[in-house]
């Protein structure tokens, strides 16, 4: 089954290493999206698997109200808890480690 595109504006989830950033997730939605990757020796511009998430207003107050996560292994750790039911019981502690394109990623769901 072919994902769906992702309309832009892209809003990329950006994190600094060993920061831990908490996102509360009100829905979410899997497709994908064409990014322009910044790291050295990176392809102009490429296509891939997109998660957006839509936050509550006071977790990002700029822009739309969504993130869109790029990151294949923050996609997949952050995928096995958003499809629980109760997804929407928790904020999402996540934090990075390294460097793109072997970044790696801890999940630590929050009871809200």
């Amino acid at each position: 089954m072919a994902l769906p595109l992702l309309p832009p504006p892209y809003e990329i989830l950006e994190l600094k290493p060993e920061e831990p950033v908490e996102v509360t997730v009100r829905t979410w939605k899997l497709g994908m999206m064409t990014i322009k990757p910044r790291y050295a020796g990176a392809p102009p511009e490429k296509t891939v698997r997109g998660l957006r998430c839509w936050v509550p207003p006071e977790t990002k107050p700029l822009g739309p109200d969504y993130w869109d996560i790029t990151q294949g292994t923050l996609i997949y750790t952050l995928m096995g808890y958003l499809e629980k039911p109760d997804f929407t019981r928790y904020r999402y502690r996540i934090t990075k480690y390294g460097v793109p394109p072997k970044a790696r990623f801890t999940v630590e769901p929050i009871p809200i």
